[in-house]
């Protein structure tokens, strides 16, 4: 069985594609996307990913604006900057960068954006949508995930799939999305017992855990996808960090009929999800207001 690397470029470039000829098309009439990026306290840590998405959404057309609240700023402080925004017709869409200091609830901050800005598709109502099977808007890094198994061509129907990780922004998702297009899936995390019994089983795997180089080869049914979400920093073998999945790529690629690299897979793809989701959110907005005033009133 020849194996296939499942690289995110090619994907994430076709995606943009779409939402760049949206955006273009938007031109004709009087609405323009606006994504608003909140950091709070030091951004170092999301510095990286905060350019890659002004760059990607300025390439593209979308507008992008940053607002950085101080280390010690008031939660509620925080909150009313965001209810200011879902107001601000010039808004169309929010995103929180995590992580967020201890004394803020990352959770509170997501409820508080208007579910028709919600471009992380993470406040419960965009989450309860995925349970009814409204599957155009959902958490980005899931999505993502997800649109990097249906690349492989693989019939959902009936696959029979592990998810190794059940966090509220990716494992579980995952698990929604999947169910929804008729997959049989099987969640697992840090208590379940012999987790080999359930990946070696499994048409398609997908790890998101933050321990790297958690499944190895013989963890992996032969053909099966491996879906890699894990980010993590090592040290290599010459004493320099590098970044690494959750999957052991070398003893898994001997097995696997499709796995995503890291870096390189799944994270493009995301980005590009992101700037998806912001024009979905746009529209829903837009239909909101036209429902609401009238399309020749706006």
């Amino acid at each position: 069985m020849s194996n296939r690397d499942l690289r995110g470029r090619a994907v994430a470039d076709e995606i943009l594609a779409g939402v760049a000829a949206e955006v273009e098309a938007l031109k004709k009439t009087s609405w323009s996307p606006k994504l608003m990026s909140i950091t709070v306290g030091d951004v170092t840590a999301v510095d990286v990913y905060v350019r890659n998405q002004r760059r990607i959404a300025e390439r593209i057309g979308i507008v992008f604006e940053e607002r950085n609240f101080p280390e010690n700023v008031g939660q509620q402080e925080l909150l009313a900057a965001i209810r200011a925004m879902n107001v601000d017709p010039t808004v169309t869409g929010i995103i929180i960068q995590r992580p967020v200091p201890r004394h803020i609830s990352v959770k509170a901050l997501q409820i508080a954006v208007h579910p028709l800005k919600d471009v992380e598709g993470m406040h419960p109502t965009s989450i309860g949508n995925i349970v009814y099977n409204e599957l155009d808007l959902a958490p980005c890094t899931a999505m993502a995930s997800v649109e990097m198994l249906k690349r492989t061509n693989l019939e959902l129907k009936g696959l029979e799939v592990v998810v190794v990780g059940h966090s509220e922004i990716v494992g579980k998702p995952i698990a929604f999305l999947l169910m929804a297009e008729g997959a049989t899936v099987t969640v697992c995390h840090h208590m379940t017992r012999n987790l080999q019994i359930h990946t070696r089983r499994a048409d398609a795997v997908f790890v998101a855990v933050g321990r790297p180089r958690l499944l190895t080869g013989e963890m992996v049914k032969p053909g099966a996808a491996i879906i890699d979400i894990g980010i993590n920093e090592v040290d290599g073998p010459d004493g320099r960090k590098i970044v690494v999945g959750d999957v052991d790529y070398d003893s898994c690629v001997e097995h696997a009929g499709w796995i995503t690299p890291v870096p390189g897979g799944v994270g493009p793809v995301t980005v590009s999800v992101l700037m998806r989701n912001t024009m979905i959110a746009m529209r829903r907005l837009k239909a909101h207001y036209e429902a609401e005033f009238g399309a020749g009133d706006l």
